[in-house]
């Protein structure tokens, strides 16, 4: 399958990639989903009672998220990963992270998700845990979190990208 070359992420609303982002995440799933069955998940959902005036109208959350599912579905067709169109950041224990990286003054060149994770298994999550800037228990899945984003994204991509603060 060909790979959608610009951030597509950046076009849907926060509910859709949250649900595309779930869907993705489904560890029963027998095969990456598709915006066609993500489609087919969201139709599910909606009630059979929802009447014509509420559908041309969209007081239902799933049916504004079913049009702009057809809407990209119209665009990239049903078979594009779904994967492609969610949001990733960075938890926050990784954002403070990419953010120590980002901040280091003697850093010649933005940092990449890569550089991060040279960051990571060089120590980084130890040191910003005796500075107090991660609890003990927070280290345990940040590299696991950022070889994800890397799959996901390459490792050249900007890790500044990524921030995300709750």
């Amino acid at each position: 399958m060909i790979r959608n070359p610009i951030d597509i992420s950046t076009r849907i609303s926060p509910n859709l990639s949250a649900l595309i982002e779930s869907r993705v995440n489904d560890p029963d799933a027998d095969e990456p989903p598709t915006l066609g069955s993500v489609r087919s998940f969201v139709a599910g959902l909606v009630p059979p009672s929802l009447s014509e005036t509420e559908h041309l109208h969209h007081f239902d959350i799933d049916a504004s998220l079913l049009d702009e599912l057809d809407a990209l579905i119209e665009e990239f067709g049903e078979t594009a990963l779904a994967m492609d169109f969610a949001r990733s950041n960075a938890s926050e224990p990784l954002s403070r992270v990419i953010e120590a990286v980002v901040n280091d003054e003697n850093r010649e060149y933005p940092p990449t998700l890569e550089t991060v994770k040279e960051a990571i298994i060089s120590g980084l999550p130890a040191r910003l845990i005796g500075d107090g800037v991660l609890e003990d228990d927070e280290d345990d899945a940040l590299l696991a979190e950022l070889e994800g984003l890397i799959m996901r994204h390459g490792g050249d991509s900007l890790a500044e990208e990524f921030l995300r603060y709750e």
